[in-house]
């Protein structure tokens, strides 16, 4: 069962928004098929378990919130007995439970708005999964997320951000994270995008656009771990060939 660890050095670069969109999109196609998806939040700002513990969340996802350092390893373990797919909310600086995280994960995705500062802490941040990487004997997949782009234009610096990770070698998401209302609106009130309900048309088209950047994002999570969502059992079935 893959493990999808988000991974930022600073705050602010969208990491968690990025982590719930992924889970409610997977729980969206995951709910006829009694599919779920645990979401932990190991960030002790628990801004994902504050949106977790709002009403309206998807039934088939799961939250693991009392995340420590000494027993991230058990949780991640956990996790994966119960659910297909498990998402992890790293907190912002180098610490174990980091490292501890970096080591289980299937795919690290690091998000990143269009701004020097943010390229700099992303490559810190590819730094440390290069080192537990050696550390465990094991290349680690990791890729860079623009996050909160613009939905009118593509930066200079956007642009310009994005040929120097590729050409260092470093994969980047061909999908980015548009800035848009809906995302911010769960935070404050609780479900998915797909429950904030439209007042008028112009509304229900802003909800439109971002469940079709949700499913982008998603539909390219799944080519990177190459995994559709299935049941649990099948998966496992696959795993062991």
């Amino acid at each position: 069962m893959p493990v999808i660890v988000f991974a930022s050095s600073k705050g602010g670069a969208g990491k968690t928004t990025a982590c719930t969109i992924l889970a409610c999109e997977i729980a969206k196609q995951g709910k006829d098929k009694n599919i779920g998806v645990s979401v932990i939040d190991a960030d002790p700002e628990r801004n994902l378990s504050a949106w977790a513990k709002m009403e309206g969340r998807p039934e088939n996802i799961r939250l693991f919130d009392d995340v420590t350092e000494n027993n991230i390893l058990d949780v991640i373990e956990e996790a994966q007995r119960q659910t297909p797919f498990v998402l992890v909310d790293l907190e912002g600086v180098a610490s174990n439970t980091v490292t501890f995280a970096l080591s289980q994960a299937s795919l690290v995705i690091i998000p990143c708005q269009a701004s020097q500062m943010d390229a700099n802490k992303a490559v810190k941040v590819i730094k440390m999964i290069k080192n537990s990487s050696r550390m465990i004997g094991r290349e680690i997949p990791f890729a860079v997320l623009f996050n909160r782009l613009s939905a009118a234009i593509i930066t200079k610096t956007g642009r310009h951000l994005a040929e120097e990770f590729e050409g260092s070698g470093i994969d980047v998401f061909k999908c980015s994270l548009i800035e848009r209302e809906s995302f911010k609106s769960i935070f404050s009130f609780g479900g998915s995008i797909y429950t904030l309900g439209a007042k008028n048309k112009r509304e229900q088209e802003s909800i439109d656009k971002a469940g079709d950047n949700a499913k982008l994002f998603t539909e390219e999570v799944k080519r990177r771990l190459k995994q559709d969502i299935k049941p649990i059992e099948e998966t496992r079935r696959t795993a062991n060939g």
